[in-house]
């Protein structure tokens, strides 16, 4: 959860439109910072699941993309899509926010372009403008899924454009995260709030005006939305924190990761 000096934090309802316009802002205003910080880390053309480091050409959870029709939601520069490409799919990266689009554009357009161009289109992730069916492969990697207010329709949409034995991959904060304060340190060994209290995290500015939300939802929460959508939940991968990975990204630390998992992620395919 990333916090500005200048945010007003709380916990409180925010619905569907206003979580997306504040999302859509601070991706577009925090898109190049975001990658220079990030960017080494993540890489231009590497497909990293989480904090913990962890990638998919270790954990294999997409299996084999060759020729495979792939979507990715949530893909902000599209580091994780140029991965898929190279592996042989044939790959789409979305994003609701312009500013990260124009990211992946401009990595598309560098003359020493990491890995092959990759097709963008700006869209939330819970209206596609895809036909049904027309994928065989959905993921994102921390993307979407906590960024909007109803993700059960995300998950309904995803199945919608996926074909039927198609796979749709996942992560996103381990909910259990959520008990504890933000904190890399020891402070964010603590739990401060109940795990069941799903009301979203809001940043917003002197007006009162949402500039970032993030929603909570329960493991339980999450496997009942991945049933109701039409999926069939395979596996959840709770990765442990390597010890090859000696570096902290927000509240994500090899402290922290040793003693409690900081990230979930969900395999599922269509039914």
């Amino acid at each position: 959860m990333p916090v500005s000096e200048f945010a007003q934090v709380s916990r409180r309802e925010a619905g569907a439109e206003e979580t997306a316009a504040a999302n859509r802002s601070w991706w577009d205003a925090e898109a190049g910072d975001y990658y220079a910080e990030h960017g080494t880390f993540l890489g231009d053309a590497d497909f990293v699941w989480g904090p913990e480091g962890w990638r998919e050409e270790e954990l294999g959870l997409l299996g084999d993309l060759t020729g495979r029709r792939v979507l990715e939601i949530g893909g902000g520069a599209g580091q994780c899509s140029r991965w898929v490409a190279a592996a042989g799919g044939q790959v789409v990266a979305t994003d609701l926010s312009s500013g990260m689009v124009k990211q992946g554009l401009d990595l598309n357009r560098r003359a020493d372009a990491p890995g092959p161009p990759v097709p963008f289109a700006q869209c939330d992730a819970v209206q596609l403008p895809f036909a049904e069916g027309c994928f065989d492969t959905v993921f994102t990697a921390y993307g979407a899924v906590p960024f909007v207010a109803d993700s059960a329709r995300l998950l309904r949409e995803v199945a919608r454009v996926l074909r039927p034995g198609g796979r749709f991959v996942f992560s996103t904060t381990h909910p259990f995260r959520w008990a504890f304060p933000d904190d890399p340190g020891q402070g964010g060994l603590t739990v401060t709030q109940s795990y069941f209290d799903r009301t979203p995290y809001v940043e917003a500015d002197s007006d009162g005006e949402a500039t970032y939300v993030e929603h909570h939802r329960t493991l339980g929460d999450r496997v009942r939305e991945v049933v109701a959508a039409g999926l069939v939940l395979v596996d959840v991968v709770e990765p442990e924190w390597p010890s090859r990975n000696q570096q902290a990204w927000g509240g994500w630390s090899p402290l922290r990761g040793g003693l409690f998992p900081g990230t979930a992620i969900f395999v599922c395919t269509r039914a």
